[in-house]
């Protein structure tokens, strides 16, 4: 088991990055269940309770040996790296805490994995994605929901979960909508005329009276509509249209960052739309090239002129 010790530092820990950090509650749940699973493990390892002390006397032997336990046909590289990634930075703040040196457990290597860039839509493949949807429900209002909210995705660039998260109160949409995104993180986010007047032709025709703090879109029975839902109408619209899978929900927020960046808009503001704590992280959205990179670099820079 855990000592006392060791589980204490840990909820301390987590404090903090909830207070300091503006983790997210999930965030904090994936850190408590890492670092816990590797504080049982080396209990077990070491055959001792895991002191404060003990912890401070880890080596790479003891680390290669978590790894190669934790790694299995559930757990593929990329969950490995959050996983060390949870652990190094429990440790970190540990080491400085106590006054040890981590280099053992900061050393260690995650292992290599291939990041899968999005792949955003065409503009053609995203306008015939909208227009099919509309087509494709037996109730007008339904229709005119979906087309809505994808319009949300594609023209704001939100996420679905963003999208669906809007209230009666926020309706009629304004020139600019405030955004609160992963982490507790607010952004301002242009609304185009196009994507204001999809929400106002939903709320014509949706039989359910709009209320300031339910949500806005609704499920056919009135209730709040989940992401599930949407995610259904694109996969029927998608084999209809002969898109590839990745043509879902998220792709229509790459789309935007995508073609936003294709009419000359700036990496940095595209970032600042999207909500992304890293450029790197838009940089993969957009899934530009370095050709594209140096291009608007070499138009805007001080010293290309």
């Amino acid at each position: 088991m855990i000592s006392p010790a060791a589980r204490d530092a840990l909820a301390t820990w987590l404090d903090q990055q909830r207070a300091l950090h503006g983790a997210a509650e999930n965030t904090v749940t994936a850190y408590r269940g890492d670092v816990a699973d590797f504080l049982a493990f080396m209990t077990s390892h070491k055959a001792q309770t895991q002191g404060l002390g003990a912890l401070a006397q880890i080596t790479i032997s003891d680390m290669r040996a978590w790894m190669a336990r934790t790694r299995g046909p559930n757990v593929g590289p990329r969950s490995m790296a959050r996983k060390l990634s949870a652990v190094k930075a429990f440790y970190r703040w540990l080491a400085e805490r106590e006054g040890f040196e981590p280099t053992a457990v900061l050393s260690t290597r995650a292992p290599k994995f291939t990041k899968k860039l999005p792949r955003p839509l065409a503009v053609d493949a995203a306008r015939a994605m909208i227009d099919c949807v509309e087509l494709q429900s037996r109730h007008p209002w339904v229709a005119a929901r979906d087309v809505a909210v994808l319009t949300l995705l594609w023209g704001c660039g939100l996420r679905i979960s963003e999208a669906l998260g809007l209230k009666g109160a926020d309706a009629p949409l304004p020139d600019a909508l405030r955004i609160t995104g992963k982490g507790g993180k607010e952004r301002v986010v242009p609304v185009l005329p196009a994507a204001r007047a999809a929400v106002e032709d939903y709320l014509r025709a949706c039989p359910y009276p709009r209320e300031d703090t339910a949500p806005l879109f609704r499920a056919v029975r009135g209730g709040a509509l989940g992401p599930r839902a949407i995610s259904q109408v694109m996969s029927q619209a998608r084999m209809q249209l002969g898109l590839p899978a990745s043509a879902t929900p998220h792709a229509m927020r790459h789309s935007f960052a995508t073609h936003l960046l294709d009419a000359g808009g700036d990496l940095r503001a595209i970032q600042e739309l999207l909500g992304h704590a890293s450029l790197s992280t838009t940089q993969a959205y957009t899934a530009v090239d370095t050709a594209r990179l140096l291009e608007v670099y070499n138009r805007a820079h001080p010293k290309a002129g």
